[in-house]
């Protein structure tokens, strides 16, 4: 019984013992568990601090938007224009098509709906697969939730490492508890890429469909849902069995996952892709020297592309008023470029635009020549082949078209014989269609600029800067430097005027010389065509551009009184020499537009602008052209005295009794002057004409009383233009052309008088005041009305009453007595 005894407590000894230990093994086991239990929460709060670092802030994932285009409108709200690199058009959650929201998620993200931002087992198994492929140049596929493909976008870079991943992994948690489901999806839809330049799903469906997204099919929704993961793969030109077997499972998981019936399935399955064929961002309009400089307006005061910048010009969705008015823009352009090419004519073909290989891709290669054809039924071409007295054609579409060699018998510019003799395989050529062929068209090589404004607000409403913009962006209307020539005469006049001289001041038409230095010697100058017409009225001096009397005139009141003006007009800064005050000056067609403006508008000079204000994509406006302040506007703020008005825009340039002045002698360059082939317009019309030494360039700038426009045309490395040329031949007919196309219908106006002007009789042949007669509606007749300051009239050399026994039975008209009476006049 001892030994029973013993034995029996020594197994209680060693359960007891054996139970001890595994206590002890369990208390061990148990605290390394929760040690490492609390080394991966540690871990986990480590990982959070140390990458959860610089994401982006709950405000800035309330406040996301995608980056949107810049849309252009003109004067009178239409659209014409659309800066974007990235095609997207931002759509609400109301507006996207439930269907299309079943297919996208069940071809990314099956549990988006109920998820918190990641997806533990698609993220486990992506986890699994980057660390399987770690080194071996392969990506790891899927584990990605739809928020985290939105968090993806938010953060910058590309980077393809763990780092990221985890990043991306708590910023979609922080996410989810920012934003509703629905906010999640709204941004996904927008941003998302799929193939074609497209970002979203609304651009995606123009560019692969040709419709609207909510007028999409089943299977063509279905067909966007299977685009984001690798768009290249999967593209209707070369990918069509591998898209349609892509859109196959798509259909199969909506009907799986009962968003759709096994009958929409089959149905959907069997229908064919239907996409078009790629094509370019569609514009209300092609691209325009108009356009080009807003671009780069916007760009200098918005910035290009700036992440930073929520209204950058390709990112911002910015929504741009501007002052193109299209009708006025056509007609610039077709009137620029019928002078170009009415001087063009005669002169020969000007040589092909560009060459290229005609190898395989030659379409791809012919369209990036960016030739610019100019009128719409004139086409660029590449020479394929020439062989028989024929050569085949290649258009950009890819047709083809053959040109006879009797087709193209113009001769070469400079050299003779038949252009055809002188073409070779590649040569990118323009062509117009002839019945079944087509025949040789020749770009001028001379080139020129165009401005339209409205003289009263500064608004430039047209615009050309060239030949055509898809031949060149370079705006020969606001960058090219030229003299001005004569059409500089006018700002002199005005000098002459501020200091003591007036319309019918005497001047002498005769031989001036001027020494300037030692080492140059004596200058002397002359007229264009020569000769000397002897003393003269400064009036007569304008109308027939007469450089001696130019010269004489800013060498009797001073240069520096002519380079004032010069500058205070905004033309440019001009050293005080003589030659300056012939037009020898670099300045813009721009630049001298808006300087007439400020004469046509009484002195008072508005800044030109093509851009009446800018609206951010919410429709705040964030600036204005016109940001004059209204106290007392509002009708909360109203006292019910005098209605409240803003201040007068722009600054007063020059004298407005001058610019009055100036304008009425303008109005002879156009009656009896070098421009009268303005004459017949029927209207009221200022002008001045300019021709530069050489001839290189040819001026017309001047208008009407609500408008005013300016031209010149000139080679773009200056080079004659023969001696015949002149801008009353060659220039004022193009803006006569884009008057007559323009200006019918408007109301007809007389220039404005500015208060004080005295409108006197006078000779305007001696200067001399005259009663005895009435001025006649003959432009050449030697009586007619003039503009005086205050006391600057011819003085009264007889009595009125006796003048008026002697002059002829004429009278004047009771509405000409009434007007000079009203303005202040003298009649």
């Amino acid at each position: 019984m001892d030994d029973q005894a013993d034995n029996g407590g020594g197994r209680a000894t060693i359960r007891r013992e054996d139970s001890r230990w595994r206590r002890v093994i369990r208390s061990r086991w148990t605290k390394a568990f929760a040690g490492l239990v609390g080394l991966f929460f540690v871990g986990c709060i480590a990982i959070w601090l140390i990458f959860a670092r610089d994401l982006p802030s709950t405000d800035k994932l309330l406040a996301y938007e995608p980056p949107l285009p810049t849309n252009l409108r003109g004067i009178d709200g239409a659209p014409i224009y659309t800066f974007a690199r990235q095609r997207r058009v931002e759509l609400s959650y109301a507006e996207l098509p439930p269907v299309l929201v079943d297919a996208f998620v069940s071809a990314e993200d099956k549990s988006f709906f109920t998820h918190h931002g990641i997806n533990p087992l698609t993220f486990a198994n992506g986890a699994f697969e980057f660390f399987t492929k770690y080194g071996s140049g392969e990506r790891a596929r899927g584990g990605s939730t739809i928020t985290q493909q939105v968090a993806k976008n938010l953060l910058t870079g590309n980077e393809y490492s763990v780092k990221r991943k985890v990043r991306e992994a708590i910023l979609a948690v922080r996410i989810e508890q920012t934003l509703s489901k629905q906010q999640i999806m709204e941004i996904y839809l927008n941003q998302i890429f799929l193939g074609r330049n497209a970002y979203g799903v609304e651009a995606a469906a123009q560019s692969y469909f040709g419709k609207d997204v909510h007028d999409l099919t089943l299977p063509q929704m279905a067909y966007l849902a299977i685009l984001p993961k690798a768009p290249s793969n999967y593209t209707p030109e070369h990918d069509m069995d591998r898209a349609l077997a892509r859109r196959a499972y798509v259909l199969r998981e909506m009907a799986a996952n009962g968003y759709i019936t096994p009958a929409q399935r089959d149905e959907a399955d069997a229908t064919p892709l239907g996409a078009i064929e790629r094509q370019p961002i569609k514009q209300d309009m092609p691209p325009s020297y108009f356009t080009e400089e807003v671009r780069r307006e916007l760009i200098q005061r918005f910035g290009e592309n700036d992440g930073d910048s929520a209204n950058s010009v390709y990112a911002g969705g910015l929504w741009v008023r501007t002052s193109f008015d299209g009708t006025k823009q056509a007609a610039a352009e077709k009137a620029l470029r019928d002078g170009l090419a009415r001087y063009a004519n005669g002169h020969g073909w000007t040589g092909p635009s560009a060459h290229i290989d005609t190898g395989e891709g030659w379409q791809g290669r012919l369209i990036a020549a960016s030739v610019g054809p100019g009128y719409a039924d004139w086409k660029a071409a590449v020479v394929l082949s020439k062989a028989g007295g024929t050569a085949e054609l290649g258009f950009e579409d890819g047709s083809r078209g053959s040109m006879p060699s009797y087709a193209a018998d113009m001769p070469k510019a400079g050299i003779g014989g038949s252009a055809f003799n002188f073409l070779h395989v590649g040569d990118v050529i323009v062509v117009k269609k002839d019945v079944s062929t087509w025949t040789l068209r020749s770009i001028p090589a001379i080139s020129g600029g165009m401005v339209i404004e409205n003289p009263h607000t500064g608004q430039v409403l047209a615009m050309q800067g060239g030949w055509d913009f898809r031949g060149g962006s370079f705006n020969r209307a606001t960058q090219a430097l030229r003299q001005p020539g004569s059409t500089f005469k006018p700002i002199v006049y005005s000098a002459a005027l501020d200091n003591g001289m007036t319309p019918a001041s005497i001047v002498v038409d005769g031989p001036f010389c001027v020494f300037q230095t030692a080492r140059l010697g004596t200058k002397c100058f002359k007229n264009f065509g020569g000769g000397y017409a002897g003393p003269q009225t400064m009036r007569w001096g304008l109308e027939q551009s007469r450089n001696l009397m130019t010269v004489r005139i800013a060498s009797q009141i001073g240069m520096d009184k002519v380079t004032k003006n010069a500058h205070n007009l905004g033309v440019g800064d001009y050293p005080n020499q003589l030659a300056y005050a012939l037009g020898a000056g670099d300045t813009t067609v721009l630049k001298m537009v808006n300087a007439y403006s400020a004469l046509d508008n009484l002195g008072r000079q508005m800044p030109p602008s093509l851009i009446d204000y800018v609206q951010d994509r919410h429709g705040k406006v964030i600036w204005r052209a016109d940001n004059r302040p209204c106290t007392g506007c509002n009708m909360k703020d109203w006292d019910g005295k005098a209605m409240p008005r803003p201040p007068l825009r722009g600054h007063q340039a020059i004298d407005a009794v001058t610019a009055t002045q100036i304008v009425h002698m303008m109005e002879g360059v156009v009656q009896r002057g070098t421009a009268t082939i303005l004459r017949d317009l029927g209207r009221p019309m200022f002008g001045k004409t300019g021709t530069t030494t050489g001839p290189t360039n040819v001026w017309f700038v001047g208008g009407s009383a609500d408008l005013v426009g300016g031209l010149y045309l000139g080679y773009d490395r200056p080079r004659s233009l023969g001696g015949y040329a002149q801008g009353g031949t060659i220039a004022a007919p193009v803006f006569k052309q884009f008057a007559l196309a323009t200006m019918q219908n408007d109301p007809v106006q007389p220039f404005p008088l500015a208060p004080g002007v005295r409108m006197v009789r006078i000779d305007r042949h001696s200067g001399r005041r005259v009663y005895g007669g009435w001025p006649s509606p003959d432009p050449l007749s030697p009586i007619i009305w003039e503009a005086f300051k205050p006391e600057t009239e011819p003085r009264r050399t007889i009595k009125r009453d006796a003048a008026i026994k002697a002059a002829p039975k004429t009278t004047p008209k009771a509405s000409d007595a009434d007007f000079l009476q009203k303005e202040g006049g003298i009649y």
